[in-house]
C-alpha cells in the first residue's frame, strides 16, 4: 500500500459505490406500481435509465452554451423517453416526479454506513457524485449516510470525469489533491481522479448492474487501496 499518511479527506462516488441503485429502484417501483395500479417492466426501465446516464451528461458537455443541467432534470428527461419506449401508460406528472425521485431513495450496500462511520472518526468524508445537491442530501437522510458535507458536480458545474470536479473538491476542502482520496467501484472514475493527483481506493461491487455487469468486477489500475468493502478500507487506514 502507498504512503497515505498525508490523506485528510475521503470523497466517494455514490451510485454503485455507496448505494445499490439497481435493486433499490426495482424494488421501490415494483411496490409502488402495485399500490398505484400501474403496470410496467420496471427492471427494463431501471436498466434502460442507467444506460442513458452517461449520454445525458455528455450532452451537457457538448452544449456549454445551454448552461449546466442538474442530474434530476436529466433523469426526468430520460424517464419520459423510456416510459414512451416501453409503453408504460397512465402516468401523471406526480407519478413521473415520484419515479424521478426514486434516485433520492436509494439503499446503501450492507457495509456502507458502518464503514463510513468508522472512516469518519479519522477523515473528512463526503460524496463526490454526479448527483445534484438536493438528491445527495435527501439520499443521505433516507439512507443514514454520515457525511461531513455534501459535494456534488453541481457545485462545480461539471460532471465527472471532468477535472473541475476532482480539483474542485480539493479546493473546497483547502487541501492539496494528494491529501484527498477518491473511493469508487469504477476504475474509470479512479483513473481520472489519479490523473489529477488524488489518491485512490477501489471497492468491488460486482453485482451493481446485476446480470448486466460487464466491467469493474475487479481493480484494473494501480490504485492505492484495493478492498472488498468499506470495512476493509477502514482496516487498511487504521480506523
Amino acid at each position: 500500500m502507498s504512503d497515505l499518511s498525508a490523506v485528510k479527506a475521503l470523497v466517494f462516488d455514490v451510485f454503485g459505490t455507496v448505494v445499490d441503485w439497481r435493486t433499490s429502484l426495482i424494488n421501490d417501483f415494483s411496490a409502488w406500481s402495485q399500490r398505484r395500479g400501474v403496470t410496467g417492466d420496471w427492471t427494463a426501465l431501471v436498466d434502460g435509465w442507467r444506460g442513458l446516464y452517461v449520454g445525458s451528461m455528455d450532452e451537457v458537455r457538448r452544449h456549454p452554451e445551454r448552461g449546466y443541467v442538474i442530474l434530476d432534470v436529466l433523469h426526468r428527461r430520460s424517464l419520459e423517453k423510456l416510459v414512451a419506449q416501453l409503453g408504460i401508460t397512465g402516468l401523471t406528472d406526480a407519478d413521473l416526479d415520484y419515479l424521478t425521485k426514486g434516485w433520492h431513495r436509494l439503499h446503501p450496500w450492507p457495509d456502507s454506513v458502518a464503514g463510513l462511520t468508522r472512516l469518519k472518526t479519522k477523515y473528512i468524508i463526503s460524496p463526490l457524485s454526479n448527483g445534484n445537491v438536493a438528491l445527495l442530501t435527501n439520499m443521505a437522510k433516507f439512507a443514514g449516510l454520515p457525511w461531513d458535507l455534501v459535494m456534488s458536480a453541481e457545485l462545480f458545474q461539471h460532471y465527472k470525469p471532468d477535472p473541475e470536479t476532482y480539483l474542485g473538491a480539493a479546493r473546497l476542502l483547502c487541501l492539496a489533491p494528494s491529501e484527498v482520496m477518491m473511493v469508487a467501484a469504477h476504475n474509470n472514475d479512479l483513473k481520472a481522479a489519479q490523473s489529477h493527483g488524488l489518491k485512490t481506493a477501489f471497492v468491488a461491487r460486482p453485482t451493481e448492474y446485476g446480470p448486466l455487469q460487464k466491467i469493474d468486477f475487479e481493480a484494473t489500475g494501480a490504485w492505492d487501496i484495493i478492498a472488498p468493502d468499506f470495512g476493509s478500507i477502514a482496516d487498511k487506514l487504521g480506523c
